[in-house]
């Protein structure tokens, strides 16, 4: 996903698809002997790319939800047609994969370049645009349909809950007044709205714009991504073989706790803070391969803005018992 600065997303715009946190899982998944990966995030192909290219014998199996990934995908199926296989579904769907005991499986979150890129999604404000929004723009609700027919209260918990944006009555309740005629239904319009209603103080150098939260919070409720997120997790976790590495590259807090609380769930260890359960009632059957997130370095950062806010959590599936 990328949901950060103005000047960033231009940067984004000239570079295109740069795989984020590349070295760092390309580390994690190792050599083993004729290796199999599990892309669940495909996007534009470039971890699934270095998985084919830099791992001997290595096989991937990609999906996205994204239909015109599978265009992105037909280059992978040529150049490696026994080593690659491609699936158009949501992550969430992944118990109709049949094949599992995989050595590592990847998810990198949120919004492609791709899509960023692509005017007509409606994924950004930079550009005049209809307001979609939908990762898969052959099915749901668009964002414009949303904001027209959704609940108040609905609204309300896009954009406090997922957008986090600290206006959120206000802006939620613009919303609903502005229904009908016409606003909701273009991204620049729409932003405008936002930004008259949601208007803050810039601080420092990184110059938010105002409409950025109230566009990830719509996102994320038109895509159900944190519910797809939390219904994924242990299908991925199952499709593991024994010493299989999960790695799952987040873009912002929502996402992460998510992971975080599913990956200390697996190591045994307390959820949260209030997570008063003793050690018995624990159940250990993984073992998480670093303690805090892994994030991008300086060097990757000047190089790809999107990589700023990500978060790599990985763990490691215990291995069968001697």
């Amino acid at each position: 996903m990328y949901c950060g600065t103005l000047e960033e997303g231009r940067r984004v715009k000239m570079t295109g698809h740069v795989p984020v946190l590349l070295e760092e899982v390309i580390d994690f998944f190792g050599t083993a002997p004729s290796p199999s990966y599990l892309d669940l995030t495909f996007g534009g192909g470039g971890h699934a790319r270095a998985l084919l290219e830099r791992i001997p014998d290595s096989k991937v199996i990609a999906i996205d939800q994204d239909p015109m990934a599978k265009e992105r995908a037909q280059s992978f199926v040529e150049t490696f047609p026994e080593r690659f296989r491609f699936e158009t579904r949501n992550f969430s769907d992944l118990g109709n994969i049949q094949n599992s005991g995989f050595t590592g499986v990847l998810m990198d979150l949120g919004v492609s370049s791709f899509q960023l890129d692509e005017v007509t999604r409606g994924f950004s404000f930079r550009e005049d645009a209809p307001m979609d929004m939908r990762m898969n723009p052959q099915q749901g609700q668009t964002a414009a349909e949303f904001l027209e027919t959704k609940s108040l209260r609905e609204i309300e918990t896009a954009l406090r809950d997922f957008g986090e944006e600290p206006r959120w009555r206000a802006v939620a309740r613009a919303i609903v007044d502005a229904r009908g005629s016409g606003v909701l239904q273009r991204t620049a319009s729409f932003a405008a709205l936002v930004e008259r209603h949601a208007f803050r103080q810039a601080s420092g150098r990184r110059r938010i714009h105002p409409a950025t939260q109230t566009f990830q919070g719509i996102r994320i409720a038109v895509n159900r991504e944190l519910e797809c997120l939390k219904q994924a997790l242990p299908l991925a976790f199952d499709k593991l073989a024994p010493d299989g590495v999960l790695a799952v590259i987040s873009f912002h807090s929502l996402e992460d706790r998510i992971v975080k609380r599913y990956f200390r769930r697996l190591a045994g260890k307390p959820e949260h803070r209030y997570d008063s359960r003793s050690q018995q009632e624990r159940k250990v059957v993984a073992t998480m391969l670093s303690r805090k997130p892994i994030t991008a370095g300086a060097k990757e950062v000047s190089i790809n803005p999107r990589s700023r806010s990500a978060k790599l959590r990985v763990i490691k599936k215990q291995g069968l018992m001697a």
